[in-house]
């Protein structure tokens, strides 16, 4: 048993320090072999080859990305079809008398690259949601409706409201245009240094049940 022991011990030391596949040498000649020039192939052939590989890749990377932002990807789910996307068909963003019609990515995702990035990682969090069932039905989605929008008015929040103001510019209004309470509020709201999420909540979807005077504000 003792001899046995020992020579299991060998053994594996063998394979961690000698020769075997995973010792140290092993992986300093693979190391090697990959930074080594080819022989078969030049510099300026294996240059074009990555830089198309990598065009190929970002292309790639970036079309499933992009089918991420459509409104047929948000709404694959009943969760997000039955209940806020049908919220949405009944407002002015869905339909109105030019045609403009807002997706869900216009409003919840960030065009510029690093936040869209950020953004797509915190939404991954959803895909356990699916899995677990936690806004499977009406009954849970509504119990859980208040926290989510405090989520995402605290996102919009912070960044000024940025997805808003991507089609929405305070400079290019036209004051004289509006009704009487909507240009004296957006007076009010630029002398505040007010948001858009802080005056509109509920202006795509309906309001959750429970809100507080803190909400509302």
């Amino acid at each position: 048993m003792h001899g046995q022991t020992n020579q299991g011990l060998l053994v594996s030391d063998d394979s961690t320090n000698g020769n075997g596949p995973f010792s140290r040498q092993a992986k300093t000649s693979l190391l090697r072999r990959l930074l080594r020039p080819s022989p078969k192939y030049s510099l300026l052939t294996l240059l074009f080859v990555g830089f198309v590989a990598g065009i190929i890749f970002w292309g790639g990377f970036n079309t499933g990305l992009e089918a991420t932002n459509t409104e047929g990807f948000c709404i694959s789910c009943h969760e997000m079809r039955d209940n806020v996307y049908a919220e949405l068909k009944e407002t002015i963003h869905y339909s109105n008398r030019t045609g403009v019609h807002a997706i869900c990515s216009d409003c919840h995702v960030p065009r510029a690259w690093i936040p869209k990035m950020i953004r797509k990682i915190q939404a991954s969090k959803e895909v356990w949601g699916k899995l677990t069932g936690s806004i499977s039905t009406r009954e849970k989605f509504e119990a859980k409706r208040l926290q989510l929008a405090r989520n995402e008015w605290a996102r919009m929040k912070a960044n000024n409201s940025l997805e808003c103001r991507n089609c929405h510019t305070q400079e290019r209004m036209k004051p004289e245009l509006q009704k009487e309470r909507s240009a004296k509020m957006h007076a009010i709201g630029v002398k505040g240094n007010n948001t858009c999420i802080d005056c509109h909540k509920g202006i795509s979807h309906h309001k959750p049940q429970g809100m507080t005077d803190e909400d509302e504000s």
